[in-house]
């Protein structure tokens, strides 16, 4: 088969095979007309030989461009794929800097505040009856709150005293001191009385040393009896050298004013002692030894509660130089795994934890010390426990009912839920007041029924929280919650996600009376822990965390029952010294029944006063509502 040159109509010859077939572009007509043709046929086989070599190497050229070609348009897709990964960490790195930034500088108080895009409640186009009848009974009940705030507020102006009338309590001591004219300005004037000004004043603490003289007799006619003395009492350490009330200033200053060692040595100084550190660390460990037995059973007492929160934070943990004996220790493995991986890794500190817990009913609080954030530590401490534990969706609390078999419930935390959504609010501002909208009406419930009874509590959160959670749920599945309003993998879809994954566990709330909607007072427990981290900073030994969670269970309860730490710890001291070991006379709600001289009426004071401003201030928002036409 031979190819045959063929003029095309652009100006171009190209190489045919004999059936029409295309097999390459020669070169430009142009170049053809200005040289002839040969007429021989072994010319024409030699020129035909020549373009078609010319024409392999083209096609081999060509093939190499397309291969570059297709290698420049992958390395431009793998380009843009790195540039959208880029794009994607840079969106993420934002938002946690706006995260970190608002955690430095931002509002610490998670009061929410109407804001620009925020939007009033919306029940549902047909409300149930026993939702209508709530809502017109919350209007009618935040009128009357509305109503007694304000005239609360006119009998509080009109009882203030002035600055000038205002008396220092009477079981103050005082002292008098006369000031009067010079003699020689009193000539004919005649005294009439005295103005009194009451002026408070301060002075170091002061230090007193008792001297205890024991008697002591000898049988002068036998010898060999030895000498008679009265029984010594148990001190709080050897030798007596120092009273209770020393312990007891060295614990309550640590643990309940955050005053680290090196402060109370100035506190004492300035008293006129000065002790060691090593010293302070002595009698503390002092004091928590004598306390530990109430402080364990303070811990099982509070395992008597139906619902018990829990949460925890980081606390450094020096790492020791040499293992320490554990061979009495009950959670030796774990605490030995730790420690000897980090003496291996040469690591001079390792994050341990302290995890705190919180009785719904009780008046308790307890702590535990971990070397690590292992499920290990609440399935310890809650292993004969018997109810519902919630805090955050941790994933060691998560499946705790498959480990205790359904023994203990777990209900998550809608103030977490909560924070994940409301962090998303510069992103979607609409979805994000909406569905806080929707929260809010959750709290709002829960303020309503907040006095009830258990029965009627569940009964109304069963009907009117239930309604809400159906709105939140259906909102969460409509359209402005899914893609492309909000990508999947966008902050907001994250904490969407969050909220449908643990759906049964945020809606356990609505199943038992006695679990709280969310785990806050939990976690402002935890805040004695973080102000006393800043102060004391780490702990040295894992003996040494385990005091501190002993002494912050002893401390934290007496504040929940609001009491004064120094005289209760001074009390139920001395009596442990003394041999008694009656622990239930000496928790804090029995101690409190039987000194009530010793309650900060204050501190109750203050709660109600919280309580009554909140309750205004969403009475207030109710009627706001009703009055533009919301629900």
């Amino acid at each position: 088969m031979h190819a045959a040159p063929r003029k095309s109509h652009r100006g171009a010859v190209f190489l045919c095979a004999p059936n029409g077939a295309f097999v390459g572009e020669l070169y430009n007509f142009a170049i053809m007309d200005s040289k002839p043709l040969p007429n021989d046929l072994d010319a024409c086989h030699q020129l035909i030989a020549k373009l078609q070599s010319q024409v392999g190497q083209q096609a081999t050229e060509l093939s190499l461009k397309d291969k570059l070609i297709e290698e420049q348009a992958h390395s431009v897709l793998e380009l843009k794929a790195d540039h959208d990964k880029l794009d994607e960490k840079v969106i993420e790195l934002n938002l946690k800097l706006e995260k970190l930034l608002k955690q430095l500088y931002g509002r610490k108080s998670e009061r929410r505040v109407d804001g620009e895009g925020q939007l009033f409640l919306n029940l549902g186009e047909e409300p149930t009856p026993e939702v209508i009848s709530a809502l017109e009974e919350a209007i009618r009940e935040a009128e009357q709150i509305v109503d007694d705030a304000e005239e609360a507020k006119k009998k509080r102006r009109k009882k203030r005293p002035e600055q000038s009338d205002r008396k220092f309590p009477e079981h103050l001591p005082r002292y008098e001191r006369v000031v009067d004219l010079p003699k020689d300005q009193r000539e004919g004037l005649t005294l009439i009385g005295y103005d009194e000004v009451e002026t408070l004043e301060c002075t170091a603490a002061e230090l007193k040393v008792r001297v205890t003289k024991y008697a002591k007799y000898a049988y002068v006619a036998d010898k060999t009896k030895g000498i008679v003395s009265p029984e010594r009492p148990t001190g709080l350490v050897e030798g007596d050298r120092f009273d209770a009330s020393i312990g007891v200033e060295v614990v309550a200053w640590k643990y309940f004013y955050h005053l680290p060692f090196y402060r109370q040595q100035d506190l004492f100084a300035g008293s006129g002692w000065t002790p060691s550190r090593s010293t302070l660390q002595n009698i503390e460990a002092a004091v928590e030894f004598a306390l530990r037995p109430l402080a364990e059973y303070l811990r099982d007492v509070l395992k008597q509660d139906r619902t018990v929160g829990c949460d925890d934070t980081g606390v450094l943990l020096i790492t020791p130089k040499a293992m320490p004996d554990l061979s009495v220790h009950p959670r030796r493995e774990r605490i030995g795994e730790v420690l000897e991986n980090a003496i291996r890794l040469g690591k001079p500190s390792i994050k341990a934890n302290m995890w705190g817990y919180y009785a719904s009913r009780l008046p308790l609080v307890a702590f535990d010390f971990t070397v690590s954030r292992h499920r290990d530590g609440p399935d310890d401490v809650l292993g004969d426990f018997e109810g519902n534990l919630i805090g955050d969706c941790w994933s060691g609390f998560q499946k705790i009912n498959v480990r205790s078999d359904s023994r203990i419930i777990f209900a998550a935390c809608w103030a977490h839920a909560r924070r994940k959504i409301d962090e998303c609010r510069s992103a979607f501002p609409v979805q994000v007041a909406k569905l806080e909208s929707l929260i809010r009406m959750l709290y709002e419930v829960e303020d309503q029924i907040k006095d009830l009874d258990d029965a009627e509590r569940l009964a109304r959160r069963q009907s009117l929280s239930r309604h809400v959670l159906d709105l939140i749920a259906e909102y969460l599945d409509s359209e402005a919650m899914q893609s492309p309003s909000v990508l999947p993998k966008s902050n907001l879809g994250v904490a969407a996600g969050y909220v449908r994954r643990h759906w049964q566990a945020l809606c356990r709330f609505t199943e038992d009376a006695t679990i709280p909607i969310d785990n806050n007072d939990c976690e402002q427990l935890m805040k004695r822990v973080a102000t006393g981290r800043k102060n004391w900073m780490f702990k040295g030994s894992v003996a040494a965390g385990e005091r501190a969670a002993n002494l912050l269970t002893m401390i934290g309860s007496a504040i929940r029952n609001d009491l004064d730490v120094r005289a209760y710890l001074d009390d139920v001291l001395r009596r442990t010294l003394g041999g008694e070991t009656n622990w239930s006379a000496m928790t804090p709600q029995a101690w409190k029944a039987e000194h009530p001289e010793s309650i900060r009426e204050y501190r109750a004071d203050e709660r109600r006063q919280a309580a009554d401003r909140k309750r205004t201030r969403r009475a207030r928002r109710r009627l706001l509502n009703k009055s533009t036409g919301r629900r």
